[in-house]
């Protein structure tokens, strides 16, 4: 590879850890408020449901700018992703198609049950879905025997699966990312492992014509 393409092959990757690293950090400062729903064996509390609440509520109560800057930062991931796989290689389509698979899968998760769930609990409207162009499910469902609306404790139990489920995804673009550096730096050693290899044996063979060459015909 030229020194070009693997600079703009490592600042490609760097515009791809960052946003990963950032939005694992937002999911670990999550964790406290999650772990009391879905990690621990006792039955969560009343004040534990209010914790969470009050916490998203103030969370989807954040000035726009905070919105504006989380999706700069989705769109500076696909950037990278986007520049690396630009005429890509075979490890490229590897382990960044792999990449850009598993980034876009957590982007539905956030569009599909972050957002979505924010809205509800933010509205406290727990029996109404609050997308635009969505019948309101309530006493229908009940009545035609369909799948009842989540109420508030069954929402924030889904709303913390949901980011434990972005997180592993997270996770997984950086264990892909992980193993291109490692296969790419196997392959660059066995590539130079070669070329001495074939250089030390062209110095045996231009060294044999030589030894012959000092011997006297009889």
């Amino acid at each position: 590879m030229a020194r070009g393409g693997a600079g703009s092959q490592s600042f490609a990757t760097f515009l791809i850890l960052c946003p990963t690293s950032f939005f694992l950090g937002i999911l670990f400062s999550l964790f406290p408020y999650d772990y009391p729903l879905l990690w621990t064996a006792s039955t969560p509390t009343e004040a534990n449901f209010q914790t969470v609440e009050n916490h998203l509520r103030f969370l989807h109560a954040s000035p726009p700018i905070i919105a504006r800057i989380l999706h700069i930062v989705i769109a500076v991931g696909l950037l990278g992703f986007f520049i690396k796989l630009y005429r890509p290689s075979e490890s490229n389509m590897l382990f960044d198609g792999a990449s850009l698979v598993l980034y876009m899968c957590g982007f539905v998760v956030y569009m599909a049950n972050i957002v979505k769930g924010l809205r509800v609990i933010s509205g406290g409207k727990y029996d109404v879905e609050l997308v635009e162009g969505e019948v309101a499910l309530g006493r229908q469902a009940a009545n035609a025997g369909e799948e009842s609306p989540l109420g508030r404790n069954d929402s924030l139990k889904v709303l913390s699966a949901s980011n434990t489920i972005l997180a592993l995804v997270l996770v997984g673009v950086l264990v892909l990312q992980a193993g291109q550096w490692y296969a790419e730096r196997k392959q660059v050693q066995e590539t130079e492992q070669m070329e001495k290899d074939s250089a030390t044996t062209g110095k045996g063979n231009s060294a044999t014509p030589r030894m012959g060459s000092g011997k006297k015909k009889v």
